[in-house]
């Protein structure tokens, strides 16, 4: 890095005759000279040039990188790595941050941030979905400091979860058993009856439902292996373009106990399939045959269902809430709850299950009520004796 002064058409109107000059690599890994702004003595220069060497300090990249750039290259590098649904999500939440777009990642600071939660505040989003969509810029950083030695942690912790102050958390949708039971009551198709029954008893994701393999399903031990799930192209949304993946964590990857109902439903399917089906293979989709069943079948079936047993309708996923809701009601661990459903951690469960823990509460001051007439009642008997 050098200062000199700058030749005399170069010189600002103001008179601002000194630059310094660097040599950086840029993104495409060739090197260029960059030139400072103008400054009015050799003195302020120097001291610039100071700053400079300060702010960008160790970064092993083109320092001037913006937030855009930072994201395409963090896009690239994921490609091969993640998902396709989770890239869609990094498309989807990029437009959210059109303000970052052209802002060098040195220049990230909290003023610019509170514009921004400022920005994101007045749409319509929920609180936690705004925090999802953060989790973006987070990503960003973390691969900044990782691959180029940005020093950005001073803004990450900045980054803080969307909370509004006294908003009411929106009430899940969900069937109580005895809704539960008037819906699957109308229920007339075996496979369709068995899919509902296996979402709402095992909490299944609609898509570890897609991806079930008659292989998975152990009749012997009453066990259901969550292996792998069913994913559509996340870019059409086409069923008939589906690809069986990873599932969406490592701790959906589990084990679970057949209750009796289903038990006997899918001992019948199976009987089904192998009768009707000479080259039938346990690598049959149990819920569609030789390939995955559609989501939109999935969900037309489903409107019709609830339509013809006259109660509400709900999301394939409020399946799942719906057999979270009574495992928590039978007074369930949370722990045993967050592995049954497959959660990253017993934490997630009660995050998004508080308020189902709230009316449960219920049930404590039964349980004390109980004890405490017990001990009355013991209490009468031995002053009677």
């Amino acid at each position: 890095m050098s200062v000199r002064k700058l030749p005399d058409n170069k010189v600002t109107k103001d008179g601002r005759a000194y630059a310094f000059y660097i040599n950086e690599y840029g993104l495409d890994g060739k090197r260029h000279q960059h030139q400072s702004k103008a400054y009015m003595t050799y003195e302020e220069a120097v001291q610039a040039e100071k700053d400079y060497i300060n702010k960008y300090k160790d970064i092993e990249i083109n320092p001037h990188i913006t937030f855009y750039q930072a994201y395409q290259k963090v896009y690239d590098y994921k490609k091969d790595k993640i998902r396709p649904t989770t890239l869609k999500t990094y498309r989807d939440r990029i437009v959210f941050m059109k303000l970052f777009w052209d802002v060098e990642l040195v220049d990230l600071d909290s003023d610019l941030y509170q514009r921004w939660r400022n920005q994101l505040n007045k749409t319509n989003l929920s609180d936690r979905y705004k925090t999802d969509i953060q989790k973006l810029i987070k990503t960003i950083c973390n691969f900044a400091e990782k691959q180029w030695d940005f020093n950005l942690r001073k803004f990450y912790n900045k980054l803080e979860p969307f909370k509004t102050p006294g908003a009411v958390k929106k009430e899940m949708e969900v069937y109580k058993p005895e809704e539960f039971y008037k819906f699957i009551s109308v229920v007339n198709d075996p496979q369709m009856r068995c899919l509902y029954k296996s979402l709402y008893y095992c909490g299944l994701r609609r898509g570890e439902a897609r991806g079930l393999q008659w292989k998975n399903v152990d009749l012997e031990n009453r066990r259901i292996y969550i292996k792998h799930q069913v994913q559509n192209d996340p870019v059409t949304n086409n069923d008939k373009k589906w690809e069986i993946c990873a599932c969406k964590t490592a701790t959906s990857h589990r084990t679970i106990p057949i209750p009796e109902d289903l038990y006997n439903e899918l001992i019948s399917l199976k009987a089904q399939e192998k009768r009707y089906n000479r080259n039938f293979r346990d690598t049959w989709f149990v819920f569609g045959g030789k390939e995955p069943i559609g989501t939109h079948k999935m969900n037309n079936w489903k409107n019709s269902y609830c339509k013809k047993a006259g109660i509400k309708q709900i999301r394939l996923h409020d399946f799942r809430h719906s057999c979270v809701s009574a495992l928590i009601n039978g007074n369930n661990p949370v722990t045993t709850i967050s592995a049954f459903v497959g959660h990253s951690t017993p934490t997630e469960t009660l995050d998004t299950y508080s308020h189902m823990f709230e009316e449960s509460l219920e049930g404590v001051t039964n349980y004390f009520d109980k004890i405490y007439e017990e001990n009355n009642k013991k209490t009468s008997e031995d002053v009677d004796n």
